[in-house]
C-alpha cells in the first residue's frame, strides 16, 4: 500500500473547515473529483479499489480530492449545510489548488449534480469538462420516499440505513460493492447529519440554469438503474448545450465502474484515448487464496532524505526483487494493483505465503527500504488479473499494523500454516480495523532457531 496523501484544510468564505488531498502532476487538464454521502477522504485511501483509481489519475494529471461540509473530514456541524454552501466548498478547494488552472470537475454519483451545475454556471471560464456521472437535476421522488421508508423505521441504526441504501444503488446481488459502499458511509456521516442532508437534497433543483451550462459535459447514466435511470440524463442532455451522454451497462458496481471510466477517458481526451465503452464484463472467478500485502516503510520521510529520483530507483529496484520472490515462492504478484510503494500478491497456501513474505524480507533487508507485511486468507473475486473482497481489505489492514521488518499473519492464516516446519506464532491480540465488523486476531511470525 503507497503512503497516504497529506491531507490538508482550507477555510471557505463562510468559516467550514474542508479537507482535501492532492497528487500527481502531468499535462492534462487536473481532475477535482467531488462525492457526497460516501465521502471520506482517509477511509478512501485505505480502500484498495479506490486508491487505485486514484493513482491512475494521479500519473497523468493533478488529482484534487476533498470532503464537503458535514462529511468525512471536514467540518461536520455546520451553520449552512445549503446546496449554496457545498459549493462554497467547491470554490475554496480549487482556489487553493488550482488558482490559475483550468480543471475537470467530475461528480460522482447523482447527488452531486446540482453542486456541479450550479458551480459550472458560475464559474465557467474554470471548468475545461463536466462529469456527470448518474446525473439528476433533483433529488428523484421514488428515491426521496425509499429513504424515508428507512429512516422512519422501527429501530433503525446507522448499520441498518446504511446497507440498506447501499444495496438499492448498487443492487442488491453486489454484495461486496454495497457492503464496502456501507461501510465508507458510516465514517462519512451520522444518521443525524444525514436526516439534515435529506431535508437539503430534497430542495434541490438545477433544471432551469441547465441551459447556461458551456462547458464541455459527458453525462453517464447507468441503464435500467431502479433510482437513477436514463431518463433522468436525458433531461438534462436536452437541456445542457452539446452534451454527450454515454449509457452504461453493466450487472455490478465494478463492471459499471469500468465502462464509465472508458467513457471518461475517451471524452477528456477528445477521443485520443478510445474504449468500448459497452465491452462484455470481464469473466470473474472467485475462489480462496493467501493474500499478501507489503509496503514501504515512512515512504514520504525517505523521499524527503534521500530526493525523489534515489527513492524512485530503489523503490522500483525493490518492487521487481520482490515480485521475483514472490513468484519463486509460489505465489502471483497482482500486476493491474496499482500499490505505488508497496506489492499484493496472492498464493495458493499458507505455506507458501509465509516463504514469500520471508523471501521479501531479506530483499529488503539487503536495501535501504523497510518493509511492512500483512498476511490474511479467505475468498476473493479474481478479474482482469486484479483480486477484490472483503479479504484483500483486512490483508491491508494487517500490513499496516505490522512493525517495520515484520510479518503480520490472521488468526486465519496462523490454523492453516501451524504445521509450518521452522514457524512459531506470537499472538498479538484482536485488533480492531477499519470497515471491518469484527476484530481480528493477529500474530507475528518467528522462526524457530
Amino acid at each position: 500500500m503507497s503512503s497516504a496523501p497529506e491531507i490538508r484544510y482550507v477555510k471557505t468564505a463562510d468559516g467550514v473547515n474542508i479537507a482535501y488531498f492532492m497528487l500527481g502532476e502531468g499535462a492534462l487538464p487536473p481532475v477535482v473529483f467531488m462525492d457526497v454521502i460516501y465521502s471520506h477522504l482517509q477511509a478512501e485511501w485505505n480502500d484498495p479499489g479506490q486508491r487505485a483509481f486514484y493513482e491512475a489519475i494521479a500519473r497523468l494529471t493533478t488529482f484534487v480530492r476533498y470532503d464537503h461540509r458535514g462529511f468525512g473530514l471536514s467540518d461536520r456541524d455546520v451553520a449552512d449545510p445549503s446546496l449554496d454552501g457545498l459549493v462554497l466548498d467547491v470554490e475554496a478547494v480549487v482556489e487553493h489548488t488550482l488558482p490559475d488552472r483550468q480543471f475537470v470537475l467530475l461528480a460522482q454519483r447523482g447527488v452531486t449534480t446540482p453542486i456541479a451545475v450550479k458551480y459550472a454556471v458560475r464559474h465557467p471560464e474554470r471548468l475545461s469538462h463536466l462529469v456527470l456521472t448518474t446525473p439528476v437535476a433533483y433529488l428523484p421522488k421514488a428515491f426521496a420516499e425509499r429513504m424515508d421508508a428507512l429512516l422512519e423505521a422501527p429501530g433503525v441504526d446507522e448499520r441498518f440505513f446504511s446497507e440498506s441504501l447501499a444495496r438499492l444503488v448498487h443492487g442488491w446481488d453486489d454484495h461486496d460493492a454495497s457492503r464496502a459502499m456501507a461501510a465508507r458511509m458510516r465514517e462519512s456521516v451520522s444518521l443525524e447529519g444525514f436526516r439534515a442532508f435529506l431535508t437539503e437534497m430534497k430542495r434541490w433543483d438545477v433544471r432551469d440554469v441547465l441551459p447556461e451550462i458551456r462547458t464541455p459535459t459527458l453525462l453517464t447514466p447507468y441503464k435500467g438503474h431502479p433510482l437513477f435511470g436514463e431518463e433522468y440524463a436525458r433531461e438534462i442532455a436536452a437541456a445542457v448545450p452539446g452534451a454527450r451522454v454515454a449509457i452504461i451497462e453493466g450487472a455490478t458496481s465494478a463492471e459499471r465502474g469500468a465502462m464509465v471510466n472508458a467513457a471518461i477517458a475517451e471524452f477528456l481526451t477528445d477521443g485520443r484515448v478510445r474504449a468500448p465503452v459497452l465491452a462484455a464484463p470481464a469473466e470473474r472467478t472467485s475462489g480462496t487464496a493467501v493474500i499478501l500485502f507489503t509496503d514501504i516503510v515512512s515512504s514520504t520521510e525517505l523521499t524527503e532524505r534521500m530526493g525523489d529520483a534515489a527513492f524512485r530507483d530503489a523503490s522500483r529496484a525493490l518492487d521487481a526483487g520482490l515480485r521475483a520472490a514472490i513468484r519463486d515462492a509460489g505465489g502471483s504478484a497482482i500486476e493491474g494493483k496499482l500499490l505505488g510503494d508497496g506489492v499484493l500478491a496472492t498464493f495458493p497456501s499458507a505455506a507458501q505465503a509465509i516463504d514469500g513474505a520471508r523471501r521479501c524480507l531479506a530483499l529488503s533487508a539487503a536495501s535501504e527500504l523497510g518493509l511492512h507485511i500483512g498476511l490474511h486468507a479467505g475468498d476473493v473475486i479474481r478479474e482482469d488479473n486484479n483480486v477484490y473482497g472483503g479479504s484483500v481489505n483486512i490483508a491491508s489492514r494487517i500490513c499496516g499494523l505490522s512493525a517495520p521488518g515484520e510479518i503480520l499473519v490472521s488468526d486465519v492464516v496462523r490454523g492453516m500454516a501451524r504445521s509450518s516446519a521452522g514457524v512459531e506464532f506470537e499472538d498479538r491480540g484482536e485488533q480492531e480495523m477499519k470497515g471491518v465488523g469484527e476484530p481480528v486476531r493477529v500474530y507475528a511470525v518467528r522462526w524457530r532457531e
